[in-house]
């Protein structure tokens, strides 16, 4: 029976480590942490009227947390005790970051060991880091604790002192987050950007030249001695900078002419040598900006594959912002570059790379393939598939690089003078050529960083270019005038949002990805391909944020933050005095959290939720979503547009005009001229088709909210008060066929689809009374529309049809036979959207479907739904595989009601006892610790209370 019991987080985990260690040890998983702060609704009444209701934190007795055992956990609590009872020692061998000291630390608090406890840490999944690991233990690092407990106190607080301010004043069930609201406002920025830019048009010259047989093209660079404007002579207001000339289609097509005609010279010959230096290993942030650039693979999804790899022991720890390498891997790195490539391509001595990030906390060494020895590619080939194989290769080609000899090779320009003669323009024109020629690839043998934007792609590529003298001569062979537009900043991706962040120092490693995927989740950024745009509902929550809690967005502040979570895991600051300083203030410069919230003076939730987009037209937030407006200035006739200050007929100033406008516009694209296309639409009431013989009322195609539809008037009688609730009488309304094309829909057609459902037929069946008897009656099955399709209904038992048209022309017969057939789980199946090939990770057919709750993607074994923002139509094979890849991630769904139910049924039980002691005892926690940590370290066997 084994006599030690090591605990970690993950079954994957456990699942390798087993297989490093002897029978003497057992290795069971917690699954990730064991208990948390709850939430006040799941508070025991006792404890809700405390110090702790109101947050789950005494913030006047040293912001003292209560915590209870998730009730999802009850069950591995009690099975991890069991096997504690029949161990002589206790082994803690959580992931070695600040998040998997407090999971250590929660184990130990409430399993209460009374065998020797020992902490072992690791930052690769080997035999001889395992076996390592148990001999060189540690004591708990309180600091690290300490500093994860700060942050869990700190995000409660932010978000649950402003959070209902958005409910309030922008729309319920909002969140804040003190780092998703200014990853926020970081899109929204860029958005605020693309919507100011102002296009600026140019036109540029390139020439094809000529020395013997060496042909090569120069670009226009300037005109009698001043220089021609290119891209990066605009500012974003279109706005020509400096004194760079900006050349028109006629000029530039002159210039062309008159090139083809001229004689060209050599003016000038220069050459210098080109030298490029490998990158660093990975830290999580340049392998998510990598993985995203170069697999398409979102932060999440990067990040649960990297994870994957960690825990089946063929990279290091992914949570990481040290670019440090062990003494043993640069030596296994050098060695494999020196064995696949050559002596040349290896340095004299190693490399060295020092921190980009001011604060590198998460681990001790870069992200690189485990072990002393690295695997191949082609020796893990046979063992990983799909995007796990893919993402070990590039972390491979990272490590093995970042060891290699720089790359070298020359860069020659040359500038060549033409006379353009006579032409209007110019007297004389001149061309400049440039080329890199690498000469020794050095490092990029093994790998070559991507790039986020096309825009920041080498202007010079690799070109050889012809070997020329000063004076020479060479032939025009062509030219062409090109016209071109200016960009506007290009929207953040993940990875160079990831990018960001950490130039700002926003985050770290353990938060970009779930920051990312919170943002979204929340309905404050969608994706469109690998582009990350803002909802309207960001725009107003982060106005609100800068207006009324402009520090709490601010980037240096929330950076600030970071950096004094680091102090406090390096033991440097004490974390009662800081979370005190932040939510209080220090009473002199800083306002507190407090002191903002009950502060906030008169918030116009209407100018908060108020976007301009110019020609008197705004965008607004509202209850039900985002919706344009046309402004009616006071004391203007909007029928004439004079300026009148007391209307004639006593009339009040018309209401605004108003439409709703859907997200999938995004908010750079929404211009006036559209809004007022949505405003018409809005107005129209709908195109009259006819009055309904039956009833005399006129029938109407219009287009709402949800789509275009038919709709009879009812008009109400002179002098009758109009009715409401239940008593109020409504128009039969009518969704169109998908196939129906509301400009062309006729009378006969909408009169049909009003007198939905049909009845198809009735059958005879037998019914029990709930006395015993037995009695036959008629029932109608009907043919109608739904939310999911068109489907057949008798009683309560429905079946899915295939068509919208066979609402009409299905018989008797054929509903009864669609009866007689089992019943199936969803709807009847339909030929897939689209087909792609088979799934790098699972082997088997992608294709994308049409389902109950939209289209989704599947290959038989994982279901991904697709975004707003991905169009079954478009959505490419490589967005499809990745959408599979997070949906495996996130693993199954959970049964949230039973999780519910569970928590009260608990809740009473297992914190009954503890929450008397932390009300009495909230102030001793930092006390038990350190005895926790004193007996850990010693096995004292002494019982923590």
């Amino acid at each position: 029976m084994a006599s030690k019991l090591v605990i970690v987080e993950s079954p994957a985990k456990a699942k390798t480590i087993a297989g490093y260690l002897g029978s003497d040890y057992a290795v069971e998983a917690s699954v990730g942490h064991i208990r948390d702060i709850p939430t006040p609704s799941e508070m025991p009444t006792e404890m809700k009227k405390g110090p702790f209701g109101r947050f789950g934190i005494n913030i006047e007795e040293g912001f003292e947390p209560y915590y209870v055992v998730d009730p999802g956990k009850k069950k591995k609590v009690a099975e991890l005790k069991r096997l504690l009872k029949d161990a002589d020692t206790l082994y803690l061998a959580t992931d070695e970051d600040r998040e998997g000291e407090a999971i250590a630390w929660h184990l130990l608090e409430t399993l209460k060991p009374k065998v020797p406890v020992k902490r072992m840490v690791f930052h690769e999944i080997t035999q001889e880091a395992i076996q390592r690991a148990v001999e060189e233990t540690r004591e708990i690092d309180l600091d690290l604790v300490n500093a994860q407990e700060s942050r869990r106190i700190l995000d409660r607080l932010y978000g649950y002192e402003v959070s209902p301010v958005l409910w309030r004043k922008v729309q319920a069930k909002l969140s804040a987050g003190r780092v998703q609201s200014v990853a926020t406002r970081i899109v929204v920025e860029r958005e605020r950007e693309r919507m100011a830019f102002k296009v600026a048009s140019y036109w540029s010259v390139e020439g094809k030249f000529s020395a013997g047989s060496a042909p090569f093209a120069a670009r226009l660079a300037g005109l009698d001695g001043t220089k021609v404007a290119t891209g990066s002579d605009f500012d974003d207001t279109g706005t020509l900078k400096g004194n760079a000339r900006q050349l028109d289609e006629r000029a530039a097509t002159a210039v062309a002419e008159a090139t083809i005609a001229a004689e060209a010279r050599v003016t000038a010959v220069t050459e210098k040598p080109y030298t490029r230096r490998p990158y660093a290993p990975f830290t999580t942030s340049t392998l998510q900006q990598e993985a995203g650039r170069k697999l398409g693979l979102g932060s999440k999804a990067a990040m649960g594959v990297a994870q994957k790899l960690y825990e089946n022991g063929y990279i290091t720890y992914m949570r990481t912002d040290s670019t440090n390498l062990s003494g043993s891997a640069v030596a296994a790195a050098r060695g494999q570059a020196r064995d696949m490539f050559g002596a040349d391509f290896v340095p004299e001595s190693p490399r060295v790379y020092g921190k980009k990030a001011k604060n590198a906390q998460e681990a001790h060494e870069a992200i690189r393939p485990a072990g002393d020895r690295f695997r191949t590619p082609a020796q893990v080939a046979g063992e990983l598939r799909g995007e796990e194989f893919k993402l070990y290769e590039l972390i491979w080609k990272r490590t093995i690089a970042s060891q290699m000899a720089d790359a070298k090779g020359s860069t020659a320009t040359i500038k060549l003078q033409a006379d353009l003669g006579g032409c209007e323009v110019a007297r004389s024109a001149e061309y400049s050529a440039s080329g890199t020629v690498i000469t020794f690839k050095g490092f990029l043998a093994a790998y070559e960083e991507g790039t986020d934007e096309p825009r920041e792609s080498k202007k010079d590529g690799e070109a050889r270019l012809p070997k020329l003298s000063e004076g020479a001569a060479v032939a025009v062979a062509d030219a062409t005038a090109s016209g071109h537009e200016t960009s506007p900043p290009a929207r953040y991706t993940e990875a160079s949002l990831v990018k960001k962040m950490e130039e700002l120092g926003i985050g770290r490693p353990s938060t970009y990805a779930s920051t990312i995927s919170t943002i979204q989740d929340r309905g404050y950024v969608r994706r469109k391909g690998s582009a990350l745009i803002p909802t309207w509902l960001a725009f107003a929550v982060t106005r609100l944020m800068e207006v009324h809690f402009s520090r709490l967005v601010d980037y240096r502040f929330t950076a600030s933050m970071e950096e004094d979570l680091d102090l406090i895991a390096s033991g440097s600051a004490e974390r009662v005095a800081w979370l005190q300083r932040f939510y209080y203030g220090d009473g002199k410069d800083s306002e507190g959290l407090a002191a903002l919230v009950a502060d906030l003076g008169d918030i116009d939730a209407k100018a908060i939720s108020t976007i301009e987009i110019g020609d008197g037209i705004v965008v607004r937030v509202g209850r039900y979503g985002p919706y344009v407006e046309d402004l009616v200035p006071t004391g203007v006739d909007p029928a004439t547009g004079e300026v009148t200050d007391d209307p004639a007929d006593g009339s009040t100033k018309p209401a605004p005009k108003r439409a709703s406008v859907s997200d999938d516009i995004a908010p750079d694209e929404l211009t006036p001229a559209m809004a007022r296309e949505f405003l018409t639409q809005a107005a129209d009431d709908g195109r009259v088709l006819g009055q309904d013989p039956e009833t005399g009322r006129d029938v109407i195609v219009k287009t709402g909210r949800y789509g275009p539809f038919v709709t009879e008037v009812l008009e109400e009688a002179d002098g009758e008060k109009p009715k409401r609730g239940k008593a109020k009488v409504k128009p039969r309304t009518a969704s169109l066929f998908t196939a129906m094309d509301p400009a062309t829909v006729d009378l006969e057609q909408a009169l049909r689809l009003l007198s939905l459902p049909r009845t198809v037929g009735t059958v005879t069946e037998t019914t029990t009374a709930e006395d015993g008897t037995e009695k036959q009656v008629e029932v109608p099955i009907t043919a109608q529309n739904g939310r999911y399709g068109p489907y057949l209904k008798k009683g309560t038992d429905s079946r899915s049809m295939e068509t919208e048209d066979q609402i009409f022309s299905i018989t008797l017969e054929e509903a009864l036979a669609l009866y007689a057939q089992p019943k199936q789980r969803g709807r009847a199946a339909k030929p897939p959207l689209k087909e792609f090939g088979e799934d790098p990770v699972s082997g088997r057919k992608v294709v994308v479907k049409d389902g109950r709750f939209g289209p989704y993607v599947t290959d038989g074994e994982t279901n991904a739904t697709l975004r707003r923002d991905d169009d079954p139509e478009t959505v490419t094979a490589e967005r499809a595989y990745e959408m599979l890849v997070e949906k495996r991630a996130k693993g199954p769904s959970t049964r949230k009601k039973t999780a519910k139910k569970s928590a009260k049924k608990t809740t009473k039980k297992a914190v009954k006892k503890t929450a008397k002691k932390a009300a009495k005892k909230a102030t001793k926690k930092s006390a038990t610790k350190t005895a926790a940590t004193k007996g850990a370290a010693t096995g004292s066997g002494a019982e923590r209370g």
